[in-house]
């Protein structure tokens, strides 16, 4: 199946949207729709009020490039190359995990539960991948500065990348690291969205994870906990008294989760669900040492 020729806005996107829905593609048109503004650098209203206007031949190749990456189970936003997330840009690459919205709950749950935004907050993000997570919670907290530590030189470096994009450079800083191995600074909110997959269930999710998100922001080892069994006390060992840990989750690891806080040293709070109704963030505070 080859791109109508001369082809129009709407041809091609009728084109893309009909090839993407035989490859089993979810929402062929929007998908279709997102990957042709792109090839033109239009937004939608241009595509909408000016359907007959034609694509130019360099326009129509990388059009039609795009769609096969896409019929091939490449996510869109590895296509593009970048992400929204929290109604802001980031951009993504091979050794970050691609951000979904359910992450956003993480970043509510420490936001919904800081007591004023404007004080000078220190926040560190284990396996911190493009950033998304810290520097959404630093561009709604204006005084606070924070560390991302990820163990993927590449992530490490994108991560950095989107500080800078985003005006918050001067307020994050970035390194490699084995979670907080190593770390001598004090925090008040450790936060994390860690490998959770159980290693045996890699090979049975979709494509468009499997395939283009780095296997070790996947891989939580046999039953999916490893991550939370490293981090965890090492978390507690750096935060503040009565800091904060959240952590995203698995939708069935909310119990095994909160035991491995409480035996960390924390007083475990309700576990939080994501628009889905699934357990989705187990958030602790860190047990005062007379307690």
């Amino acid at each position: 199946m080859t791109l109508p020729q001369p082809p129009r806005r709407d041809t091609a996107l009728a084109w893309a949207t009909s090839r993407l829905r035989d490859a089993g593609i979810d929402e062929p048109r929007l998908d279709a729709t997102l990957l042709l503004c792109a090839a033109q650098g239009i937004g939608r209203t241009a595509l909408i009020s000016a359907p007959e206007a034609p694509l130019a031949a360099d326009e129509a190749a990388a059009f039609a490039a795009m769609v096969a990456r896409r019929a091939a189970h490449e996510p869109v936003s590895r296509i593009l190359g970048h992400r929204e997330f929290w109604s802001l840009d980031f951009r993504l690459s091979a050794a970050t995990l691609d951000p979904r919205p359910d992450s956003e709950i993480l970043v509510e749950a420490v936001l919904d539960r800081l007591d004023d935004r404007a004080r000078p907050w220190r926040l560190v993000d284990l396996g911190t991948g493009s950033g998304c997570l810290l520097l959404t919670l630093l561009h709604e907290l204006p005084q606070a500065r924070g560390l991302g530590i990820d163990r993927a030189p590449g992530a490490v470096a994108m991560a950095a990348e989107n500080a800078a994009m985003l005006g918050l450079a001067g307020r994050a800083a970035f390194r490699e690291g084995d979670w907080l191995a190593g770390v001598t600074e004090t925090f008040d909110v450790v936060l994390s969205n860690p490998p959770y997959i159980a290693s045996a269930e890699i090979a049975t999710l979709a494509p468009e994870v499997r395939l283009h998100d780095p296997q070790g922001a996947l891989d939580g080892g046999a039953d999916g906990l490893d991550a939370y069994r490293a981090l965890l006390p090492q978390a507690a060992a750096r935060l503040a008294p009565a800091g904060l840990c959240a952590v995203e989750i698995g939708h069935d690891q909310a119990a095994a989760v909160a035991t491995l806080m409480q035996a960390a040293g924390f007083a475990v709070e309700p576990v939080l669900t994501d628009l889905g109704g699934r357990d989705r963030v187990v958030v602790g505070r860190r047990k005062n040492l007379l307690e």
